[in-house]
Parts: structure tokens; C-alpha cells; sequence
């Protein structure tokens, strides 16, 4: 309930400053190849981990739709960093006018080390401007306890993805990567940089 409130106050907020300025600059996402993530450890399958078609399938079941496009960010991801050993399904929203805020919450699933509720959110700052509301898969790399995914992931500059509706970034911190995938409505344009924020329990503060 608290994060469906947070979910409508953030929008309606944003919706006032910058919902003009949205319309007048939306640009498509730009495509390309991710840069400056952290190094990857080598793709590989190990104890622990789920498999491509896993992903994708519990990915078709929680969108709600089959998508080709969703496969293809999946295997994108996995070539790049190898099997997760975790990943979380959930909802946020997000709104942004130069300044930009993002709420989340979800559930983290592993399969060894058992299934955990988290919270997220988060501020950016950088050229872009729009609002969304979306459904988000992430999937975790490295992870070695459940509760280690309760920090700050900076997100990595250029590393957005963007393909078949699903959009693709990328955050790190020390070997943890955290890869959210979101498909949802609304945009949010052009470059930022900032960071997601995991937390046992909602909280307002994104610091």
C-alpha cells in the first residue's frame, strides 16, 4: 500500500513540472552497445544460477506478454555477464524534469538461498525529462547473500539498451551487478546518471 501511494504522489508531482516539457522533447532511446559496466565475470554456468530460457520464460509469465524482444535483452545480458543467481520481479515508478526520482518494490528470487521482499528507489541527474510506470525485471550477478542486495548501485553511464519495447540498463557495485529490464509507459529521455537505493522496508529518502 505504501508503495502504491509513494507511486502516485511522485507521479502527480512530476506530472505538474514537466509534463509540457515531456512532450515537447521526446526522442527516441538510444540504441547501442553497453560501455563502462564493471568487468564481467566470464559467461559460465554454475551451481545456483538460472538459465537463459528460465529467465525468459519467467519474464513472458510476469509481462504478460511473449516477446521476442525480452529474449533478446535477456541473452544480451548473459553473454555479457553470464547466468545470475538471482533476479527480482516488481513495479515502479519514475518521473523526471533535469532532476529525476524512481520508487520501486518487488520480490528477489534466488534458488538457493531463499526469496526476499526489497524496496528501491533512487534520484538521476542529466539531460532527460519524461515520466513512466512499469513493470521491471532485474537480474543479479554475483550476489553472495540475500541481504547484500540491501546498498547503493550506481548506475553506469551509456549503458542504456533498448530493444523490441524493453529497455535495458545496467548498475554495479564492487563484482554485485544489478541489470534491470523494464517495459512499460512513458519514456525517460536521453542521458542520466544516478544510482537505486535497496531497502528491507519503504522508505521516502531515495538517499
Amino acid at each position: 500500500m505504501r508503495a502504491t501511494v509513494r507511486f502516485a504522489v511522485l507521479t502527480l508531482c512530476l506530472a505538474a513540472c514537466g509534463a509540457g516539457s515531456a512532450l515537447s522533447q521526446q526522442q527516441p532511446m538510444p540504441q547501442g552497445q553497453m560501455t563502462q559496466a564493471p568487468p564481467p565475470p566470464p559467461p559460465q554456468n554454475r551451481p545456483g544460477t538460472f538459465s537463459v530460457g528460465e529467465l525468459v520464460g519467467e519474464g513472458h509469465r510476469f509481462f504478460g506478454t511473449v516477446s521476442r524482444g525480452l529474449a533478446e535483452v535477456v541473452e544480451k545480458a548473459v553473454s555479457r555477464w553470464g547466468q545470475p543467481n538471482g533476479y527480482i520481479l516488481g513495479q515502479e515508478g519514475s518521473g523526471a524534469f533535469v532532476v529525476g526520482l524512481r520508487y520501486g518494490d518487488g520480490k528477489l528470487y534466488t534458488k538457493n538461498a531463499g526469496d526476499r521482499r526489497v524496496f528501491w528507489e533512487g534520484p538521476s541527474i542529466g539531460f532527460d525529462t519524461g515520466g513512466d510506470g512499469a513493470r521491471t525485471m532485474m537480474l543479479v550477478y554475483n550476489l553472495p547473500a540475500t541481504e547484500a542486495i540491501y546498498q547503493r548501485f550506481p548506475g553506469i553511464d551509456g549503458s542504456a539498451y533498448f530493444i523490441g519495447g524493453f529497455g535495458m540498463t545496467a548498475l554495479g557495485d564492487g563484482n554485485i551487478v544489478v541489470v534491470p529490464i523494464r517495459s512499460g509507459v512513458g519514456l525517460r529521455l536521453g542521458a542520466n546518471i544516478g544510482y537505486l537505493k535497496f531497502t528491507p522496508n519503504a522508505t521516502w529518502n531515495p538517499f
